[in-house]
């Protein structure tokens, strides 16, 4: 269900200007938008704003973390496939809206969906569609509805195209290889079989098409969402809307909600059917990956779910923030950047730990690229999220089955496994349980590891690393080297962000006082919003490991420090010359190794 922040309920506002009228204000940019074809629908939605009170919403064709700042946005901009987003202010939440202008969403098509949903019904009966392939699922999809439905101002345009034999035919050997031989048999099916086509208007067709291919091959109401590349998590914490977590605006509040208990099971259902995990009573929760690597979790029904069913969606970052990008951010800095280059480059053992949603699989992709090139990694995860630039990689995924016929895959089986594949470098999604012992075996054994984990502070991760489930031997922690602390916080002036707290090294255990040395390297200055170099002439791990791996006499360690300068200048230098994307970088950092411009 969808009511928009403008309307009453039941009541459609139709409106304060005509479109004439709307078009004649709208900016350059946005009447090039609104006049394409596929986005006339964004004009109608104009048009239906309280304009005289709201203000014409200002277009962005594509919006940066400089808007963070604006209290009250009022903005439109495009996601792509004819879509739009409209942030539009709430002057009495903390939370604004987020409202999707669908080409749907002001048309009534209840009854026309129900009369083309029982016509496909008829046509689709039989065919066998065993491909999984999106593209081609929408592809099939268009092409039914465009012989089942009639556009009433083209009411020729299937006649015309059956016409021109040689025309058909090329376009036939076009067609997508793997649905080929059903749409051949849905032609034949239409001359034999005398269909009653639904007549429509242009702007229904278009709407029609949407809405099926939606929630036929996609994820329904939640497409949009999962279409826009500025969302980071989407979230239905039982009945009432759902949220969202945005890059640039935050947490934000949509107008898709369920109100009904069994319109939102029903949803959960279809939606676990469509990533190949059925929900039941039974197995009530769901941790996957959707199809383009999103991850979801799924938890069913009021027994265990008391506010209703819900569901949380971590999408999946197409190409990876890069360490550059994360200084453009402010979560860290050249210098404690060139110190990881560093630490990673001389195989030292890495955790990147935090809260929930501080950003740590984000750090952690990004590190990434200070792994030597030629590196052979094996990364282990409960659902692919990790993205690593080398081509030397080997992505293992445990494996959770309810069948007797296979038994379940867990991440100590995998890491077990890795070891006997002669990694240079392990990459662990999480350590939750009994194989952060086995991680720890392996960095004894010489093995480098980097994974992310669930603790604030150094102290509470040694505190869970220690007791149950994961049982570390006290004298084993001191095999970790480097400790990254990140949290999301609220920086003032600039509202919530994500920043590295701390980044520590582990120097030892004291076996006779039972307690854990380590330091501070660098830490954040909240009342500045800066880091301070508190390690300088002071690291146990760059004085005592790094320098003389490098040949550094004992007598001029220092120099070492030094080398960190050079490098945080060298990561500077790249930034300036514009090349901030996380591949880019990883091929630059490559050519700076060769050339020996990082000692």
């Amino acid at each position: 269900m969808k009511l928009l922040p403008f309307e009453k309920e039941g009541i459609s506002n139709k409106g304060e200007y005509s479109q004439s009228e709307v078009y004649s204000m709208l900016s350059p940019e946005m009447k090039e938008f609104v006049d394409v074809e596929e986005n006339h629908h964004v004009l109608d939605y104009l048009c239906r704003l309280p304009l005289k009170e709201l203000g014409l919403p200002t277009f962005y064709p594509k919006i940066s973390r400089s808007l963070k700042s604006i209290k009250l946005p009022n903005l439109i901009y495009p996601v792509g496939g004819g879509l739009a987003v409209h942030i539009y202010p709430d002057k009495e939440d903390v939370r604004n809206y987020y409202i999707p202008i669908e080409p749907s969403l002001f048309q009534d098509l209840d009854r026309k969906l129900i009369d083309v949903e029982k016509t496909l019904v008829d046509v689709v009966h039989g065919m066998e569609v065993t491909t999984k392939d999106p593209d081609e699922r929408k592809k099939l999809m268009e092409e039914v509805l465009e012989k089942t439905c009639i556009v009433k101002e083209n009411i020729n345009i299937n006649e015309k195209k059956s016409e021109n034999g040689s025309e058909g035919e090329e376009a036939e050997k076009n067609r997508f290889g793997p649905i080929n031989k059903v749409l051949k048999s849905l032609n034949t099916f239409y001359k034999k079989k005398k269909i009653q086509k639904i007549q429509v208007t242009p702007d229904e067709f278009k709407a029609i098409k949407y809405i099926m291919v939606r929630d036929k091959v996609g994820m329904g109401v939640l497409e949009p969402l999962l279409m826009d590349s500025d969302i980071e998590d989407i979230t239905c914490s039982g009945l009432g809307c759902v949220f969202v977590e945005h890059k640039v605006f935050s947490g934000l509040k949509t107008t898709i909600s369920f109100q009904e208990m069994d319109e939102l099971n029903s949803f959960v259902i279809r939606m676990s059917e469509k990533v190949g995990k059925p929900i039941t009573y039974r197995s009530p929760i769901v941790d996957t990956a959707l199809l383009d690597g999103s991850r979801i979790n799924i938890v069913f029904g009021e027994d265990v779910s008391k506010q209703g069913s819900n569901f949380t969606i971590r999408k999946f970052m197409g190409t990876p923030i890069s360490i550059l990008e994360l200084v453009d951010f402010g979560t860290i800095d050249y210098t404690m950047a060139a110190y990881m280059w560093m630490m990673l480059r001389a195989g030292m053992n890495c955790f990147i730990s935090g809260e929930t949603a501080s950003g740590k699989t984000t750090m952690m992709n990004a590190v990434t690229t200070f792994l030597p090139a030629n590196s052979k990694i094996v990364s282990i995860e409960d659902t692919p999220e990790l993205q690593v630039p080398h081509t030397n990689w080997t992505r293992e995924v445990t494996r959770t089955s309810r069948e007797e016929s296979s038994s379940d895959v867990t991440m100590f089986d995998l890491l077990k496994a890795a070891l006997r594949q002669r990694p240079n470098e392990i990459i662990i999604g999480e350590i939750r349980g009994v194989e952060g012992n086995i991680a720890f075996q392996a960095m004894q054994t010489g093995h480098p590891v980097i994974s992310t984990f669930h603790a604030a502070s150094v102290e509470k991760l040694i505190q869970r690393l220690t007791g149950d489930p994961i049982n570390v031997p006290k004298n084993y922690v001191d095999n970790l080297n480097v400790v990254l602390i990140q949290s999301a916080v609220n920086v003032p002036g600039k509202g919530s962000a994500r920043r590295v707290l701390s980044i520590n090294e582990i120097v030892g255990y004291d076996s006779f006082t039972q307690s854990f040395n380590f330091m501070d390297i660098f830490k954040w200055d909240p009342s500045s919003d800066t880091f301070k170099f508190t390690g300088k002439n002071n690291s146990y791990l760059l004085e005592n490991r790094i320098a003389p791996s490098m040949g550094i006499p004992e007598h001029q360690v220092r120099k070492i420090y030094k080398e960190l300068e050079k490098r945080a200048k060298i990561l500077k230098k790249i930034h300036q010359a514009g090349v901030v994307d996380f591949y880019d970088l990883f091929t630059m950092l490559l050519q700076v190794e060769e050339a020996g411009l990082a000692s």
